[in-house]
């Protein structure tokens, strides 16, 4: 008699000792970009360390790319399970602190794992090329979206419709009304725009930190970064309207052009 219960096939033994490995192959990757950078992965160092050779590495990893597109996936995983795991933390409270957990939590991976966050962040590897709308887009689209939840929890669709994003050309509305909603439901032109801005303000100062620049500032660096995202979450907050409120009247969108440079 059928149910409604669906039954689960039991993977194989090797399934999992397949599943295993990869794990250990990534582990040990891992470890030697933590050790030398991730310039310097090498799959030959990679297969020695774990006493196998580069042939039967290329059994669960074809190419270098397969192995790199892996490592960015679980990294992104890592750092989005961070991200939430502080929201989940948090007390309950005004979302302009729940997002702040949030910024700190992606803060504190990052330094806790610099040659992880470089890998995502840092200097491009060569000759790799992430796969078009792959695993990496939708690692990152991921974190993306409990930015977003927290960003903007609490507000309309019409309020954020609403928000006070001046100063984009018609051609970046355009543009972005047509990206792909990142979280439960698509966001407006406008909010879009106010969270990359928020974003880039937030990444820049962490990857500062990673890299060293703010070095100068020793046990302090947590501090000027809380201060700065509360001042930065603070501005997004108050550039959406009210609830119930009339939304002030939207600046045209701009319609000037960089002369070109080409030739």
């Amino acid at each position: 008699m059928p149910t409604e219960e669906q039954t689960v096939a039991p993977t194989s033994l090797r399934e999992r000792r397949r599943a295993a490995a990869t794990e250990e192959i990534l582990d040990a990757a891992e470890r030697h970009i933590a050790e030398h950078g991730p310039a310097a992965l090498s799959l030959r160092a990679v297969a020695r360390s774990l006493g196998m050779t580069v042939q039967a590495l290329y059994h669960y990893f074809p190419s270098r790319d397969d192995l790199v597109t892996a490592l960015i996936v679980k990294a992104y995983d890592a750092l989005a399970d961070a991200v939430q795991a502080a929201v989940d933390s948090a007390p309950d409270g005004p979302a302009r602190e729940r997002v702040l957990v949030a910024a700190e939590g992606y803060r504190h991976w990052a330094i806790t794992h610099p040659e992880l966050f470089q890998l995502l962040y840092g200097t491009p590897l060569r000759y790799y090329a992430a796969p078009v709308d792959g695993p990496t887009t939708r690692a990152v689209r991921r974190m993306s979206a409990i930015f977003e939840r927290e960003m903007f929890a609490g507000f309309s669709t019409a309020q954020l419709a609403a928000a006070d994003a001046p100063g984009l050309s018609a051609e970046l509305l355009a543009h972005l009304a047509q990206l792909p909603p990142t979280g439960q439901t698509a966001l407006s032109p406008a909010a879009i725009a106010l969270m990359m801005s928020a974003w880039g303000h937030m990444h820049g100062l962490v990857v500062l930190e990673v890299f060293g620049h703010t070095s100068f500032l020793g046990d302090h660096q947590a501090g000027i970064f809380r201060m700065a995202m509360r001042n930065l979450f603070q501005d997004v907050h108050g550039r959406i309207p009210a609830a119930g409120a009339d939304p002030a009247p939207a600046d045209p969108p701009t319609t000037e052009r960089v002369p070109s440079t080409r030739r």
